[in-house]
């Protein structure tokens, strides 16, 4: 082989080296991007449950405020939509403020929230996603697992986190409405191997700095729902503000029935 061949294939091995890992390159028997992000969406998507969660707001000082909310979740009838109603009960000042989500994999979701000093429900539009929930460094966009085609996926290999074995997702917006409503560039999720349960998130902003990290831990099956799984803890760090989030549940039960009018502007409005 000349030497001017020998350079063209080594540039060429490298090209192919450098590619990310996709569903032509993997090991045979490796799943595709988008096939391990829709595992992760249906591995938590529980027929009910019923949750008690305490969220701490930790500013970069270390200074607490601590908050606490039921949250319950119900699937609809087509497997692939759930409900969601949260409602806060402490401290005084956001007791009684209460959010309603419903999503529709066919369109926008329904996201309603009710504030006690308003005395009635306010319906949020899609471009309000990217705000923050309950004064959270969550926004409403990241407490629920979003539509698993609104992102474009790529693999780019396994890493360990927390002694897991997990594959690295990279996702970006499908489409410049998701890219402005949820208010990231991209995602990089790492999904454990096992069970296709996230356990870290990364979120990078609009001009593709590193924005925030969501550590998932705690996960834990859900009783009586085979092959569902809950994380007892997620935790959002923004690395722009220093600011950071821990949410844990307290209470997790999964076998409880919940009635469909349990997830209503009604209901949301009630005391």
């Amino acid at each position: 082989m000349s030497r001017a061949s020998r350079v063209a294939s080594a540039g060429l091995l490298a090209l192919v080296a450098a590619r990310p890992v996709d569903a032509q390159q993997a090991t045979p028997g490796t799943p595709s991007a988008r096939e391990i992000m829709e595992k992760n969406f249906f591995v938590s998507k529980v027929t009910t449950l019923h949750l008690d969660l305490s969220m701490s707001l930790i500013n970069d000082r270390g200074q607490r405020r601590e908050r606490r909310n039921t949250t319950v979740i119900k699937l609809q009838p087509n497997g692939v939509d759930s409900r969601f109603l949260v409602r806060f009960s402490d401290p005084p000042d956001i007791a009684g403020t209460a959010l309603l989500q419903v999503e529709h994999s066919d369109g926008d979701d329904d996201l309603w929230i009710y504030l006690p000093a308003l005395k009635k429900a306010r319906r949020l539009v899609a471009s309000n996603k990217k705000d923050s929930f309950a004064g959270s460094d969550f926004s409403y966009a990241d407490i629920a697992i979003p539509k698993v085609d609104a992102y474009r996926h790529v693999l780019r290999g396994t890493e360990q986190v927390d002694e897991m074995t997990c594959y690295v997702i990279e996702s970006t917006p499908a489409s410049d409405a998701v890219r402005s409503n949820n208010g990231y560039s991209r995602k990089v999720t790492w999904v454990r191997t096992d069970n296709f349960v996230e356990t870290k998130v990364e979120y990078y902003d609009l001009a593709n700095r590193r924005l925030k990290t969501q550590r998932v831990a705690q996960h834990q099956p859900v009783a009586s729902q085979s092959g569902k799984w809950f994380a007892l803890e997620r935790e959002m760090t923004n690395h722009q503000t220093g600011h950071r989030t821990l949410i844990l549940a307290t209470k997790l039960d999964g076998t409880t029935p919940v009635r469909d009018d349990v997830f209503s502007v009604r209901t949301l409005e009630r005391p």
